[in-house]
C-alpha cells in the first residue's frame, strides 16, 4: 500500500462511520413511517408506492447534478439478482414491523451484519480478524438478551424480522460487489426502477390497489424519501470501507429504536433490552477499535 492510500485510509473510515450514522437515521425513520401507516396497505403497495416516489428523486437529483450519463445496463443481471433478494428483505421487514414490536424487529434484522462480517472473508477475501469474531459473537449474545426467543411460539412477524436479516446480508454482499465497477446512481437507479416493478407486478396483478390518500401521502413520501437516502448512506459507506467492518456500526439502530417504540408506541422496554443493548455496543466499539484500518476498496461515484 502507498503512503498516500495509507494516510487516506484513516479518513475514509472516519467518512464510512458518518454516512452510516446517516444510513441509521433513515432508516429508523423510515420504520417510524411504516409503523404510522397502521396496515392501511399490504407490504408490496407500500414498496410499490416508495419505489415510484423514490425513482423520481434519483432520476431528477442525477439530472440535476449532471450524472444521467452513469447509469449504465452492462451489469443488469446482477443489479436483477440484488434487487429480488432486497425486494423479499424489505417486504419481509416491512410485514415484520407492522406486527412485531420495533425493537424486536430491529433485534432479529440485526443477524445481517453477522453474516455479513461471517461471509465477507468468502466472498470478498476480508480476512476474518479476532476483534471482528469477537463483533460478531458478542452481538448474536446481545440480540439473544434482548429477544429471549421461544421458538415453540414463533408467529409470521417474528419469522419475518429473522428471514430479513439474512436477504439484507445477501444484499449488502452484492451492493459490495457492485460499488467496486459500479456508480452509486446507477446502484440506486436500478434500486428504483427494479423494486417499482416487482412492486406493481406482485401488488397490481389483481387490479385491486390501495391509494394514497391525505393522511397516508406524508407518510408514503417519507419513506420513499427515507429509502433513497438510506441505500445512498449505505451505498456509500460500502464503497469507503469494509462491509465487515460498516455493518456493525448499524447495530446503534437497536437502543435507538427502542427508546422510539417507548416513548412513541408504549412498548415495553425491560432491563433485559437495556443489556443486550449494551453487549451489542460492545462488540461494536470492539470491531471499531481495534479491527483493520487498511484495505479500502475503491468506486466511482
Amino acid at each position: 500500500m502507498t503512503v498516500a492510500a495509507q494516510t487516506d485510509a484513516p479518513i475514509r473510515l472516519v467518512a464510512a462511520v458518518l454516512w452510516m450514522l446517516g444510513s441509521i437515521a433513515s432508516f429508523s425513520i423510515m420504520a417510524i413511517a411504516v409503523r404510522e401507516l397502521g396496515g392501511t396497505y399490504d407490504t408490496f403497495e407500500v414498496m410499490t408506492y416508495r419505489s415510484a416516489i423514490s425513482m423520481v428523486l434519483v432520476v431528477t437529483a442525477a439530472a440535476i447534478l449532471g450524472r444521467l450519463g452513469d447509469i449504465r445496463a452492462n451489469r443488469i443481471r446482477r443489479h436483477f439478482y440484488r434487487n429480488v433478494l432486497h425486494f423479499m428483505g424489505q417486504n419481509l421487514w416491512i410485514y415484520a414491523m407492522m406486527t412485531v414490536p420495533m425493537a424486536q424487529v430491529f433485534a432479529l434484522e440485526f443477524t445481517s451484519p453477522i453474516w455479513v462480517i461471517l461471509l465477507s472473508p468468502l466472498v470478498f477475501g476480508e480476512k476474518l480478524t479476532a476483534p471482528r469474531l469477537m463483533a460478531a459473537a458478542l452481538g448474536f449474545v446481545g440480540i439473544l438478551i434482548v429477544t429471549r426467543p421461544d421458538f415453540a411460539t414463533l408467529n409470521l412477524g417474528t419469522l419475518a424480522a429473522i428471514a430479513c436479516g439474512f436477504f439484507f446480508a445477501a444484499t449488502a454482499l452484492m451492493t459490495k460487489s457492485l460499488t467496486r465497477a459500479e456508480t452509486i446512481v446507477s446502484i440506486l437507479f436500478w434500486l428504483t426502477v427494479m423494486q417499482l416493478a416487482f412492486g406493481l407486478i406482485i401488488a397490481g396483478h389483481d387490479g385491486d390497489m390501495t391509494l394514497p390518500n391525505a393522511q397516508t401521502l406524508p407518510w408514503l413520501a417519507l419513506i420513499g424519501l427515507t429509502g433513497v437516502t438510506a441505500h445512498l448512506c449505505l451505498t456509500t459507506a460500502l464503497s469507503l470501507a469494509p462491509a465487515s467492518f460498516i455493518f456493525p456500526i448499524d447495530f446503534i439502530r437497536l437502543p435507538l429504536i427502542a427508546l422510539v417504540g417507548t416513548f412513541a408506541y408504549g412498548e415495553a422496554v425491560d432491563p433485559f433490552v437495556i443489556a443486550g443493548g449494551a453487549v451489542v455496543f460492545a462488540g461494536n466499539w470492539i470491531n471499531l477499535a481495534f479491527g483493520p484500518k487498511t484495505s479500502m476498496p475503491t468506486t466511482k461515484s
